[in-house]
């Protein structure tokens, strides 16, 4: 007897890292939640920076904010799954900046829900993130190449790899429009983020998943060896005329 087969499952269109006004984005939480809903995704992961004592460059989510930004993030989530039908999910970008730029780190931790702190360095930060079952997913991860933006640069999970990259679920192929062509010659699990600060970020290379919409399967799909999909979000036509 000839069984019906299951229909394949749509894939989950996911921003897996972007930033709001808790930290150095454009947008406030709901403003995201609602840029992001209203162009169809699926997923949206909101990862505010958390950087260390001594780094005054720039604004970031601290121990004692840490609850009221869950609890935020909690209430947007709320709005998002009822009027967009999208998931939110909380993290945090673990953001260890130095001026050589072999130490410097930036990692996503995506479904972190209590708060790691980086002053104990990148590799504790992502070790204790990852023990809390977030994945982990090195941003913007440079190889030989410098940032246009002074200070960005983070090649210290190329740079050590004996000691990083065990506690790395995944690499941002791309970064907006920026890619990193070294992960795809190690052939290391990748992913496609907007690095969300501005409105028009939405507009970037983007990640599907084929997993389940719910913030563990995600989580877990991320920390599997399991192929992502990577995608281009373009602007519509009219847009993206009046913006030429």
């Amino acid at each position: 007897m000839p069984t019906r087969s299951r229909p394949p499952r749509r894939p989950l269109l996911c921003e897996l890292h972007a930033h709001s006004t808790w930290s150095d984005g454009e947008l406030g939480l709901a403003d995201l939640a609602g840029l992001y809903g209203a162009r169809g995704f699926d997923v949206l992961a909101i990862t505010d920076h958390v950087v260390r004592a001594d780094d005054a460059s720039s604004h970031a989510v601290d121990e004692h904010a840490f609850a009221a930004y869950l609890e935020a993030i909690g209430g947007v989530a709320e709005r998002a799954l009822r009027d967009h039908g999208m998931l939110v999910i909380p993290g945090l970008e673990l953001t260890y900046s130095d001026e050589d730029p072999d130490a410097a780190v930036h990692a996503v931790a995506v479904g972190l829900r209590r708060y790691v702190g980086v002053d104990g360095g990148p590799r504790a930060a992502m070790a204790e993130a990852r023990a809390a079952g977030a994945a982990i997913i090195a941003a913007h991860p440079h190889s030989d190449e410098l940032d246009p933006t002074p200070g960005r640069t983070t090649r210290g999970v190329y740079a050590d790899p004996t000691h990083m990259r065990e506690l790395v679920d995944r690499y941002e192929l791309v970064n907006r429009h920026d890619v990193f062509p070294w992960v795809a010659q190690e052939r290391l699990p990748s992913v496609a983020c907007g690095d969300a600060h501005l409105s028009e970020h939405v507009f970037t290379w983007k990640t599907l998943l084929p997993c389940e919409q719910n913030e563990a399967a995600v989580s877990a799909y991320l920390r599997s060896a399991a192929p992502a999909h990577l995608t281009r979000v373009d602007a519509p036509a009219a847009t993206a005329a009046h913006a030429a």
